[in-house]
């Protein structure tokens, strides 16, 4: 997952987008349990190797847009009538209507989603804003000083190389440098606004807990498929220097 954000726009598309991006795609899923087993056929060349990520790497855009609403029975046959270049079997009336009853479907799936989100973050922040060390910012954003540092703080035009790692409030990883094991290095001014704020006030060297409200990360949007609508995110950053 990256943190930047393009412009001043979340980058999580909207469910318009994502109902098209099945359309354009139409790829076999894979991975969640009520798929298919994983294949086993061999991949012994090349061309194989090639062919078998260009279907699971599409299968994986799909996911990320509209696999809480897909069928996955359907959509693998779909795809395999398109390998065989059969005609669809859904013409073009039918697939206006299927996809703006996709629209709805996920729509209403993500706003499931946020309620709960907006429950679950409210209490987190609440009780965590009552820990020792915790400072709250006018924009709602809770820091924890892990450790210290000593040197110059980034303005929001400058380049920053650190490591993080982020989690939703019940602790599950959604993205870490930490585990890839390479440093982030991004312009200050082009993240999430929570990181906007918090890495100003950093110190090269310090290593910080974040807790950042929904109105200053993904907003109502999200960013799926990891990130629910109205998310409270949590953070570990350690800013490693300025470039």
């Amino acid at each position: 997952m990256s943190l930047i954000v393009p412009g001043s726009a979340a980058r999580s598309l909207r469910t318009r987008s994502a109902v098209a991006a099945l359309v354009a795609v139409m790829a076999l899923p894979a991975a969640p349990a009520a798929f298919a087993a994983p294949s086993t056929a061999p991949l012994e060349t090349d061309m194989k190797r090639a062919s078998y990520l260009i279907g699971y790497r599409a299968a994986m855009q799909v996911m990320q847009q509209v696999g809480t609403v897909v069928d996955a029975a359907a959509a693998q046959a779909g795809f395999a009538d398109s390998i065989a270049q059969s005609p669809s079997r859904v013409d073009e009336t039918q697939a206006q209507l299927a996809f703006e009853a996709m629209g709805k479907a996920l729509e209403a799936k993500n706003a499931e989603a946020g309620k709960a989100a907006v429950a679950a973050g409210d209490a987190f922040r609440a009780a965590n804003a009552k820990k020792a060390g915790v400072k709250t910012t006018a924009s709602g954003l809770q820091y924890e000083v892990l450790k210290a540092g000593t040197g110059p703080k980034p303005t929001a035009e400058q380049t920053v190389s650190v490591h993080y790692t982020g989690t939703l409030v019940d602790g599950k990883v959604f993205d870490s440098s930490v585990q890839r094991g390479q440093p982030a290095e991004f312009p200050v001014g082009q993240v999430i606004q929570g990181w906007v704020e918090a890495l100003q006030l950093m110190p090269v060297g310090s290593k910080w807990r974040l807790v950042i409200p929904p109105a200053i990360a993904y907003g109502e949007r999200g960013a799926p498929p990891d990130i629910a609508p109205n998310a409270t995110l949590v953070f570990e950053v350690e800013l490693l220097g300025i470039k």
